[in-house]
């Protein structure tokens, strides 16, 4: 049986899992499985309505159904066809009823063919796969586009929501810079670096309050970006954010009130370099390519201080780019295979400071983090979403 798709309810208070059996629903604090369903069929995705027994399920090949779990009745089913397809899937829904917005990659139309297709050769799209990072932000209330944020340079990756609806966290396929546009007006609120080395941003998630954003990818390192006052100040309207210190071992967050193509084309290009806490903290690599990237860190980091001085605000953030605040690591997989071909999903605990992480080999680890000191997060409880010969092994494990 195949795991196919694994996600969080809105408050992240529950987990869903689609098989090709059927799906299972878990409450995550405490785990424990609340729901399963074995007869449902082969599940590409599903989603949740918060807490409600609503769950909304897309069955392989097209077909759409919106079940009732308590009662176990399927109000709507519907086969469609899907004429202007987003290969990558990548969108986002704000679960907010105030600020209910849609974002997903700008559509771009493809050229005009001189030659017409046959009468009875099915509808061609009209778009083609984006070759740029812009966003288009969709009222899902009054059903109009309302904003295009430019941020990024190469196609996206992954797009995500806050709860409240106002800040939209985006990420490109290259995965080093991670922005926060403020919604829905498209100001860039904070611009954070995940590493120098390019890697697939698999899922992105804040945390209720909107104060921590959290991010995985295809390595082994989940990270966790801090937004807040701290993150830098902002002044009066049109005013750039100032950096609360000029100490030159601390890269602290910037705030801009807008996107640069200029300065945000050379962060996307700029090898960053560690921060200083990282760089003393994590475990060395001892191959060459380790040392050469240490090497390089180093010598990134002083010169960002160095030069960063002198540089207009502006300019001065791709110098300084903000790093993680926290992070966790993922323990190596049983089965064998690199943490690289892993895929995970994250999600904040609403109830305390906790990292929830499921990977495509069906573990959910629970991560607790310092929300003064930061540094590496560690590893307190693990469980299994899938089944065991025919049963659910939903043991869990205390660290």
């Amino acid at each position: 049986m195949a795991m196919n798709f694994v996600t969080f309810n809105q408050d992240y208070s529950h987990l869903a899992v689609g098989t090709s059996r059927g799906f299972r629903i878990f409450t995550t604090d405490p785990f424990a499985k609340c729901y399963e369903s074995k007869e449902a069929g082969n599940i590409a995705i599903l989603e949740m309505l918060f807490s409600t027994s609503l769950v909304a399920l897309i069955l392989s090949p097209r077909r759409l159904q919106i079940k009732n779990t308590k009662a176990s009745l399927c109000f709507m089913f519907i086969i469609f066809m899907i004429l202007t397809a987003s290969c990558s899937a990548i969108c986002a829904l704000s679960p907010s009823s105030d600020n209910c917005y849609l974002a997903y990659p700008l559509p771009q139309k493809a050229a005009g063919s001189s030659s017409a297709p046959p009468s009875h050769a099915p509808p061609n799209t009209t778009h083609v796969p984006p070759t740029s990072g812009e966003v288009l932000v969709f009222d899902a209330i009054k059903l109009e586009a309302v904003n295009v944020v430019e941020a990024h340079r190469s196609p996206l990756s992954c797009v995500t929501f806050n709860n409240e609806g106002t800040m939209l966290a985006t990420a490109s396929d290259k995965g080093t810079i991670i922005r926060v546009f403020s919604v829905p007006d498209a100001h860039k609120l904070y611009q954070f670096r995940r590493g120098s080395m390019p890697a697939r941003i698999y899922s992105m998630a804040f945390n209720i309050t909107s104060t921590l954003l959290c991010v995985s990818s295809a390595t082994e390192t989940v990270h966790i970006f801090k937004l807040g006052p701290q993150a830098g100040q902002t002044g009066g309207e049109g005013e750039e954010a100032v950096s609360p210190t000029k100490s030159n071992t601390a890269f602290t967050r910037r705030l801009s009130l807008g996107s640069d193509s200029a300065y945000d084309a050379a962060a996307d290009d700029e090898d960053g370099a560690e921060s200083p806490t990282a760089l003393t903290s994590r475990k060395p690599n001892g191959t060459l390519m380790g040392l050469l990237r240490r090497t390089s860190q180093h010598v990134g980091i002083n010169l960002a201080s160095t030069v960063g001085g002198y540089l207009p605000k502006g300019v001065a953030e791709m110098w300084e780019p903000s790093r993680d605040f926290a992070w966790i690591r993922l323990p190596k997989s049983s089965s064998g295979a690199s943490l690289s071909q892993l895929r995970s999903v994250v999600a904040m605990s609403p109830s305390s400071p906790q990292v929830m992480v499921v990977t495509s080999e069906g573990n959910f680890y629970v991560f607790s983090i310092d929300l003064a000191k930061g540094g590496e997060g560690t590893l307190i409880k693990q469980y299994s979403v899938l089944e065991s010969n025919d049963q659910m092994g939903a043991s869990g494990v205390d660290y």
